[in-house]
């Protein structure tokens, strides 16, 4: 038998579907009430699903870990328990999002960064960590006396608040960087496993 399609028929076949995915709500839930970082998380997954309808939920979970990360190791298992953490409180999502931000002293120098994890319906983990912020001097005095480093950059800076905002990389690079913008790329990263048939294991392949 002859199978025949036109034009006509792709075009609204598309359409369809297009019409299909939007009535398909992706719950995503984020563990953080924090603008910036919910912020990330929205501009993430719409550059990852473009055609999907996303809804979107902030929980108040716990870490696990410190108030401040102190290793790369103790950030990263305090974004993966926040996901985690969250898939509990509303397991009826699609995607629970956990980002821990961190710092770690390398030789005499104090970095900062973040770990981003996303934990999928289907149990799948998708990771990544963003770029290492080196800090200034004056930051790492006031964290090694006892303060967190969004309380340190806002008494160095002058600022309040600051890590609901540009954080650390607005106020050191003026803007051309911002804490929202360096988690929306870790996160696009995160989202890896999720839309790129490469990342599937071999049995699903």
């Amino acid at each position: 038998m002859e199978i025949v399609c036109s034009v006509e028929e792709g075009l609204r076949f598309q359409t369809q579907s297009l019409a299909e995915n939007l009535l398909k709500v992706k719950k995503i839930v984020v563990a953080s009430g924090n603008p910036a970082k919910l912020m990330a998380v929205k501009d993430a997954f719409a550059i990852q699903f473009p055609h999907e309808t996303l809804e979107f939920l902030p929980a108040d979970v716990v870490s696990g870990v410190s108030d401040q990360p102190m290793s790369d190791r103790e950030t990263r298992l305090g974004a993966c328990n926040r996901a985690i953490a969250a898939e509990k409180v509303h397991p009826d999502a699609d995607f629970w999002v956990g980002l821990e931000g961190g710092i770690e002293v390398s030789g005499k120098q104090l970095m900062a960064f973040a770990w981003m994890a996303i934990l999928g319906s289907d149990g799948s983990m998708g990771e990544a960590r963003t770029v290492t912020l080196p800090l200034p001097p004056a930051v790492k005095k006031l964290v090694d006396d006892g303060l967190e480093l969004g309380e340190a950059n806002d008494r160095v800076f002058s600022t309040v608040n600051s890590k609901q905002k540009g954080g650390a990389f607005g106020l050191l690079t003026n803007g051309l960087y911002t804490r929202e913008g360096v988690y929306t790329q870790a996160l696009v990263i995160a989202l890896l496993p999720f839309v790129n048939e490469l990342y599937a294991p071999s049995g699903n392949q």
